[in-house]
């Protein structure tokens, strides 16, 4: 190739090893990554790097595995305000006696902001970069995720009660349709129906809901099937399983994600299947409130899409999304009674490709392609702990966690350098933290 030829780059990164996700299964040695503007333009060996390309901006990372950035498909983001208020509680005493009340007390527009920015530089730092989120004052966590230049998916709340955001059912469908709008076709963040769970919302709601995701193309997530005790309560005063009444009433469907899915028989899981809903894995704040077990060797079998989320910090209690990976994998292996089940590079999809098929993104995000968005991570596998290194995927499921993340970047702008946020002034967020934990704190005493 001549001079002439020399193909132009914004960005070169030398990475010892790429996982790209697609195709699945394959580890790639000692290849550049070449990123102009927002977007991957190829993925070649470095020594074909060094005679087609020229980049203005060339970095080494020779312990590094360079894959996709993480999808983190379920949380709440500003919960992480309320990490570790009320622990080693079941779930619905957890709720009804603590967080809700907190809740009532605390959330506002200002408590949304900066506990959304909490959330956005812990996960950033752990290797997320795109993450889903259902919470009160949706509007102030996706102008966040915006300003930061983070990619989201908010879920406007649905449920019968008020609360800090509105009066009820009415208002939040007439405030979510009125998001819906403002953020149609945003490249950075996508709003999402979000009913609570099914024994929160009326059918009458829930069906006006499917009527909204019906006209605006948009996704529904639900909590669903956490507990026994929320199936068993159906039961005893439906007379119904919570997923055969949602089936009935139309909103299990291609683009609806269920988020736990802990209680699950034949019956339930031949409706999944049938209906093509995303399943979204909560492991940890599941084992921790004992809500049960998600079968997920079984669902991928069915031919689910599953993924995986970490919850909010509130519940889990962090947003480590490989440390999330890993408990999934292990409890996989343990329920389905198969070590082979969920194994390293399936994993991986869960996080990267598979949550951007639930999010109808996968055509720009969720692995390295050349075309797709630059949205990347960089794990430095050098530490003592981590040698020596005979599978990357190995190592980054079952030895590494999100504090081993080096470098992020979504569209090809840094997040992450050298294990430093770029975009999040951090001692001023911590001010604001420390405040709140003084106010939380103050009004726990009286």
């Amino acid at each position: 190739m001549t001079a002439d030829t020399i193909i132009a780059a914004d960005i070169r990164i030398n990475a010892r090893w790429v996982i790209p996700v697609e195709p699945f299964g394959e580890v790639l040695d000692h290849q550049a990554i070449m990123v102009l503007g927002d977007r991957i333009e190829a993925i070649v060996p470095q020594t074909e790097a060094d005679q087609d390309y020229r980049a203005r901006e060339v970095i080494d990372l020779p312990h590094h595995v360079v894959l996709p950035g993480l999808i983190n498909m379920h949380g709440h983001a500003a919960m992480s305000l309320f990490r570790g208020l009320a622990d080693d509680l079941p779930l619905m005493t957890w709720l009804n006696e603590h967080i809700w009340p907190a809740e009532g007390r605390f959330v506002s527009d200002r408590f949304i902001a900066d506990g959304t920015q909490l959330a956005m530089a812990e996960m950033l730092r752990t290797g997320t970069t795109c993450f889903s989120d259902m919470y009160f004052f949706p509007e102030v966590a996706a102008q966040m995720a915006k300003d930061v230049g983070m990619r989201a998916q908010v879920c406007f709340p649905l449920m019968e009660m008020p609360t800090p955001w509105g009066s009820g059912p009415a208002e939040y469908l007439d405030k979510g349709a009125a998001l819906l709008e403002q953020w149609k076709n945003d490249p950075w963040v996508r709003i999402a129906i979000g009913p609570h769970a099914p024994y929160t919302v009326a059918d009458s709601t829930l069906k006006k809901a499917v009527a909204l995701q019906q006209s605006s193309g948009a996704a529904m997530q639900i909590h669903l099937h956490e507990t026994a005790f929320e199936v068993e309560e159906a039961l005893r005063q439906e007379g119904q399983r919570p997923i055969a009444r949602l089936r009935d009433l139309g909103a299990l469907n291609r683009n609806t994600q269920c988020v736990h899915m802990t209680t699950l028989n034949d019956d339930d899981l031949a409706t999944v299947a049938d209906t093509g809903v995303h399943i979204i894995h909560c492991p940890e704040s599941n084992l921790k409130l004992a809500s049960g077990f998600c079968p997920v060797h079984s669902l991928q079998q069915g031919g689910n899409n599953v993924t995986i989320g970490t919850d909010g910090a509130a519940s889990n209690n962090d947003l480590d999304l490989f440390g999330e990976l890993s408990t999934a994998a292990m409890l996989a292996k343990a329920v389905s009674g198969d070590a082979a089940a969920l194994g390293a590079h399936q994993a991986l999809a869960m996080a990267t490709i598979n949550g951007a098929r639930a999010l109808g993104r996968d055509h720009e995000i969720g692995s390295l392609v050349a075309g797709k968005q630059a949205d990347l991570i960089a794990v430095d596998l050098s530490d003592p702990f981590l040698q020596p290194v005979y599978d990357p995927a190995s190592h980054l499921i079952y030895s590494n966690h999100g504090r081993q993340v080096s470098h992020s970047w979504i569209a090809g702008v840094p997040q992450v350098q050298d294990g430093r946020l770029t975009r999040i002034d951090v001692p001023d967020l911590m001010l604001r933290v420390q405040e709140w934990h003084n106010r939380i704190t103050s009004a726990d005493k009286h």
